[in-house]
Parts: C-alpha cells; structure tokens; sequence
C-alpha cells in the first residue's frame, strides 16, 4: 500500500548519506516493517532485514562479540543472510529492534563506520525496559508512523482524484457542492469506521465484508491488550484498566479522562506512568488542557487534566461496540448511513485528534469551569498553534461538531475573551465549506489541511 512516509524515506537517504540511522517507530500493525522493506527493495542494490522477533541467537551473539572487528562481523553477517552488501549501496534493517535492544546501542559504531545505511523499526521504543540497560545512540534520526490517514485510505481504494479537488477547494475557501460533498462524506465515513490499520484496509478492499473487518481489528485490540500485560511492567493492571476504560470516558460530555471511574479517590500521580505508557506504545493520543490560548501551549499544560483518545478511530469503534465480541454489519451499516442512534461526537472528536496528530499538531484543548462566572465557563476542543509565528493571533480554536444543529456558545465566549491572541477558530462538521462572522466551518475531511 502507498504511504505518505515512503517519500520521506528517500528525503532522508538523500541528505542524510550515511550520517546516521533511522528509526521508524510506531504501533503495533501500522505498517513499519512492510514499508521499510518495500523501501528496500526499490532504493538499494542490496539490503538486509534482521527480524529480532525470530532470529537465531547466533545473530544476536555478533552484536554483543564482533562489534570491535566490523570487517568479521559484516562478513558472518553476509554469510548468514547469503546477501552481498555494496559500500554505499546496501541498507541493514533491524527489524523489531526493541526486542534486542543492544543492537539498538550498536548504531553508534555501525553509523562511525559508513560502509552502509541503516533503518531500525520498533514498537514500544521508549518503554522503560527497552531502554533501561543500553546507551541510546545519538547518531539516529526519528519517524513516526501512524495508521493510514484519509488520502492513504483513498489511495487503497484506486481514487487518486479526490484530495486533490479537496484541497483545492481549501486553498481557494470554496464549497465542493452539494454532489461531491456528499460524496467525500461517504468516503469519509468509510475510512472512519474501516480505520486506517493497513491489514482492516486490505480486509476491507479484498471483501467490503464488515465482518471480516472487524475481525481483524479485534486480533490487533487483542495484541495491544498481550502487549500491555507482558511489557507494563509493575503496574499492567492500571494500563490495562485505562485501555478498557477509553470508550466509556470518550461518551462523557466533556471526554475529560475520570480517574475515579477507575478506582474512587485516583490520583493522578497513581495512574500517570500507566497514562503515558499508552502514549508510548502509541496506542492512543493524549490531549492536555492548556490555561491560556498563548504561544507555548505546553507552558500552559494542565498535565492532571487530559482526554485520552484512541490512535485508531476504526479500532474505537469496534473497543466501543464489543458486547458480543464482535460488531455486527448492521451495526457497521448504519454508521456508514449515519443511522445509528449513538454518540457520534467522540467517535467524530477521535478523528479529529488522529489526523490532527497525523500531521504534527501536539494535542491541547481548553477548559474552564468556573461556578462564579459563566462568561468565562466554557470548553473548546482542540487549539493549534499556526505555522508562521506572529507577535499576536497565533492561536485558532477548533469545535467539532457531529450533528446538522448546533450552537457555539463556547466559541463565541472564547473568541470574546482572547480575541487579541487568536487567528482563525474553526468549526468542524459535516456540513460543506462556508464563512460566518469570522469563523470558517470546514467539512470534517479537510482537517488534515489546517
């Protein structure tokens, strides 16, 4: 499958000419090791992948005896693999690599070297027991990868043309039209309940059998949830605990992550490793409330109070709809026909999160609940920060909406109060392109644009 990463792949190669490595790190099933391969196999004469899910100790003995002498170590290597390696031409893949974290540390006197590039993939990267023991090499450049977003989702299913004519009509602030909006919303609701997990997307092109689509979301919940207990080291009950408890906090009214839905009288300081565990797995993305809508939205964070959404919003919806363990097709149906009687606003808020991540924005929403004034009460779902810093209105809000009738009480309280540090707010809906008293309401599909 065609993936957006696969050019900054060759970005990389490109400037980077053996300077350092690469880490390609991401969830469980999201595509690293097949993109890397696929990368592999088109860019260099030769390459190497060492899977540490299934290699031979034999292998792994060479990381930890042969470092000192790199012209043994490459000639065992070859050998072993029957591939020959070309001096600037072949690339090593260590595939899995958190599970043999000492060939991580090895990058520093692999890069030194230079005969080769490198590429690591791995999951968990930043656990504490994949990098408690190994000195982390400086020579190493980071990517995340993230499910499939929209336009990739597209790209699997053969339309090439849509985004283009999206993003147009984002450039120039026009409507699609009543036809082709209504269109790219069906298309949108397709990739909202598929997901973007390569294997649903593939499930779902091969059959459009919702079923089996959901069968294979449910195999990769049932991994994150093996992973949780045997990588949560010490405290796997409360992550575990937090993951099973992210659909019903996404239901609230105002999606605030309750701790005491856990356990009465949870602290933050209790669970908060448990929190960010998820986060590293990158298994879900968390948004921090920030106090002031002002450049530097992280000095504002309110690290206590957070929503926790899923990293996929295809594999919420079928953690959301499990009360006989597998979501039926006419439940699926439905929300492809926007049927169904549920609260579409957290799955609707959840996509938003994911592309917002997808494309770089670090996550913050801003609440005030105060009793004593109710100009100051409100709650405004996501704040970004604009690309092109200025000395004031840098700030735009973002409200998303699910449903055709709706009020923006907070916005409007919002843009009252902060109007000299904001930029343009935002709502996101259903609906098509327009422009109202200074707000621009943007079809939910071009959120990757902002």
């Amino acid at each position: 499958m065609r993936r957006k990463i696969y050019d900054r792949l060759l970005q990389w190669k490109k400037k980077n000419n053996g300077r350092s490595a690469l880490l390609v790190q991401g969830a469980r099933r999201v595509g690293k090791s097949y993109i890397v391969e696929a990368f592999a196999k088109a860019e260099y004469q030769s390459y190497i992948l060492i899977d540490f899910n299934i290699v031979d100790m034999q292998v792994r003995d060479m990381f930890l005896h042969d470092l000192n002498d790199l012209n043994t170590f490459f000639l065992k290597l070859t050998t072993l693999f029957n591939t020959k390696l070309y001096e600037r031409q072949s690339l090593i893949i260590l595939d899995e690599v958190q599970l043999f974290p000492r060939a991580r540390s090895a990058i520093k006197y692999l890069v030194a070297d230079g005969r080769y590039d490198y590429i690591e993939t791995g999951s968990l990267i930043s656990i504490r027991e994949n990098v408690k023991d190994i000195l982390i090499p400086s020579e190493e450049d980071h990517m995340n990868l993230y499910p499939m977003d929209f336009e990739e989702f597209l790209w699997a299913n053969d339309n090439e043309t849509m985004m283009e004519l999206v993003w147009n009509c984002y450039e120039n602030k026009k409507p699609l039209g009543q036809a082709l909006h209504r269109k790219a919303m069906d298309l949108f609701r397709q990739y909202l309940i598929v997901g973007g997990m390569p294997q649903a997307v593939e499930a779902y092109i091969s059959s459009h059998d919702f079923d089996e689509v959901d069968q294979v979301k449910r195999r990769i919940l049932n991994l994150y949830r093996d992973d949780i207990r045997k990588h949560a080291g010490g405290y796997e009950m409360k992550v575990e605990a937090i993951y099973d408890e992210l659909p019903s906090q996404l239901k609230n009214q105002n999606r605030h992550f309750k701790l005491s839905s856990l356990k009465e009288g949870a602290r933050f300081d209790e669970y908060k490793d448990a929190l960010f565990w998820l986060s590293d797995a990158m298994i879900v993305n968390n948004c921090y409330n920030s106090t002031e809508p002002s450049i530097g939205l992280n000095l504002n964070r309110d690290r206590t109070l957070l929503k926790c959404y899923m990293g996929d919003t295809g594999l919420l919806i079928s953690h959301t709809f499990d009360e006989n363990g597998i979501v039926s097709e006419e439940i699926y149906k439905k929300l492809l026909l926007d049927k169904l009687e549920v609260n579409m606003g957290m799955i609707l808020e959840n996509i938003v999160a994911q592309m917002l991540t997808v494309n770089g924005h670090k996550l913050y929403f801003y609440s005030n609940s105060s009793r004593d004034d109710a100009q100051s009460r409100m709650e405004i779902d996501f704040l970004i920060t604009k690309s092109k810093i200025t000395n004031r209105h840098n700030i735009s809000p973002l409200e998303v909406k699910s449903s055709k009738n709706y009020t923006l009480s907070s916005l409007k309280k919002f843009k009252a109060k902060y109007g000299e540090q904001l930029h343009i707010p935002y709502v996101l809906h259903t609906g098509d392109l327009k422009e109202e008293d200074g707000i621009i309401y943007l079809p939910l599909y071009m959120t990757p644009f902002l």
